[in-house]
């Protein structure tokens, strides 16, 4: 059985639900550079620059890096507990679990705060 250590406190049904979320913001937001990669046959350098200059734009693609964010830990968290688990790898499981954790957390992180570097030029 795997313990609540890593979780902080969430349930099943909120990682479900920002699981879900997650999902149809990044859905949306891929079908709407979709579309206008398809409205754009002359896409260049500077449409892109226009596209990602717009605010609107910079808050949008803020709001997938964050679900892209969210979704990659719950599903990393998932796989890690399923298949890391004291269970099948007696104690050292724990340990390497956390181990996969944390680095999962800090290279998301570190993704995170990279994404809004290039997203916001700072």
């Amino acid at each position: 059985m795997v313990r609540n250590i890593t979780n902080f406190g969430r349930n099943g049904v909120s990682d479900w639900v920002i699981q879900r979320v997650s999902a149809v913001i990044l859905g949306v937001y891929f079908v709407g550079l979709l579309g206008f990669m398809l409205l754009s046959p002359d896409l260049g350098f500077a449409q892109w620059q226009a596209l990602f200059s717009a605010t609107w734009m910079r808050i949008a693609s803020l709001a997938a890096l964050l679900a892209l964010c969210a979704h990659a830990w719950i599903g990393m968290w998932t796989v890690f507990t399923d298949y890391l688990t004291e269970y099948m790898l007696g104690p050292k499981g724990t340990v390497l679990r956390f181990v996969f954790q944390a680095a999962s957390v800090l290279l998301i992180f570190v993704y995170l705060v990279w994404g809004v570097q290039i997203l916001w030029g700072l």
